[in-house]
């Protein structure tokens, strides 16, 4: 599923192809988050013009509304939204953790309550399988047992466990389904931030032999010494020839510790969200467009930056938008945004190939923390 083109001289950091259905993807890559099937601000065309051809949709929200019959009808996500690129659909899993209060997991699956009317259900991991196979996910991740910090090594073990008996469940699911769906099964690595259980969650989960490993329960809250930690720790326990994924991280400090440990892909809703609310990255920084010293700024918000929002318009005027509470603030902001992380992914890949990847993370990291 992945083909490895270079790999770097001082980390574990690579570049390569990810091959899939609805088209090939250069790694790493950085996925922006289509909870409901659509990138929040963004037009499907703007995404695809920036260049990303992966997106990501979420299997529990997509399921509550508009629910699976609805785009049973049209055929799959892709048709429905009209988006022409691949999908990742998250199982649904973290949603589900995030319910702690509204849900019960047992052996069979997870019993929860909707967030929008109260309404009861139960996900299994057949059902995940099922549900995004309806959606046509071109990536589809395993229903797992997410864990916040501080659980005891028993409570740990427990949802471990769990989670790599779902895992055998969802690849039988999806075996069932390989004439009709041309969909890619991940696997996710467990353990919570003990070493013991993570290696055996790789190991479990690599004697599946399933096309692609995500490393879960990272980025939830933990001190970043210790995401670094169990980030590096984990990654080289997965299969080296196929696609090594962690979930939930969107920021530049983040992603390149990620690439330098031998992560492929990433997603996370935070550089839709900061634009959302008026913040968006630039090389030396993030600016916060509400602040006032921008009331008369003519530049643009980063020089030589190719989006719209840079092209067309001032600090000035993108503050005037935030001020004003106009909607074309958020639009213009996030498709900004995302097109800062889309050419950092081009330049650390290039870094890569060229076995340069350390001093590209060391000299982007000095000029990003420092102050605009």
């Amino acid at each position: 599923m992945i083909s490895i083109r270079s790999t770097d001289s001082q980390s574990a950091a690579r570049t390569g192809v990810m091959h899939l259905p609805h088209g090939d993807v250069e790694v790493p890559a950085f996925m922006p988050v289509g909870t409901n099937g659509t990138v929040k601000a963004m037009l499907h065309k703007a995404i695809a013009d920036i260049g990303y051809p992966l997106i990501l949709g979420n299997t529990y929200h997509l399921y509550l509304r508009p629910g699976t019959e609805v785009i049973e009808k049209f055929g799959s996500l892709h048709q429905f939204s009209g988006w022409k690129g691949n999908i990742l659909t998250d199982s649904g899993g973290f949603q589900v953790f995030s319910l702690s209060p509204f849900r019960k997991i047992t052996e069979e699956g997870v019993s929860f309550r909707s967030h929008i009317d109260g309404s009861r259900h139960k996900f299994t991991p057949e059902t995940a399988v099922d549900v995004q196979t309806i959606l046509g996910s071109d990536i589809q991740m395993q229903l797992d047992v997410c864990t916040p910090p501080g659980i005891s090594h028993k409570e740990a073990l427990h949802a471990l466990e769990l989670t790599t008996a779902w895992a055998k469940r969802a690849k039988a699911r999806r075996a069932e389904k390989e004439e009709s769906y041309q969909g890619n099964l991940f696997g996710i690595v467990q353990g919570n931030f003990f070493e013991d259980l993570r290696k055996r969650s790789a190991e479990e989960l690599a004697e599946l032999d399933l096309p692609g490993y995500a490393i879960g329960g990272l980025s939830v809250g933990e001190e970043a010494s210790v995401f670094r930690d169990f980030l590096h720790y984990t990654a080289p326990l997965l299969p080296a020839d196929k696609p090594k994924y962690v979930m939930g991280i969107g920021t530049p400090d983040y992603m390149l510790e990620a690439m330098e440990a031998g992560i492929d892909v990433f997603d996370c809703v935070y550089p839709s969200r900061v634009a959302r609310n008026g913040t968006c990255f630039t090389p030396e920084g993030m600016l916060n467009l509400k602040n006032a010293r921008f009331k008369d700024d003519q530049r643009p918000l980063q020089e030589g930056c190719p989006c719209p929002a840079c092209t067309t318009y001032s600090r000035s005027y993108m503050r005037h938008l935030f001020v004003a509470r106009e909607i074309l603030g958020p639009m213009l902001a996030t498709h900004h945004n995302l097109q800062f992380l889309y050419s950092m992914m081009a330049d650390a890949r290039q870094a890569i190939q060229e076995k340069r990847f350390a001093s590209f993370k060391t000299e982007f990291l000095e000029r990003f923390r420092g102050k605009v």
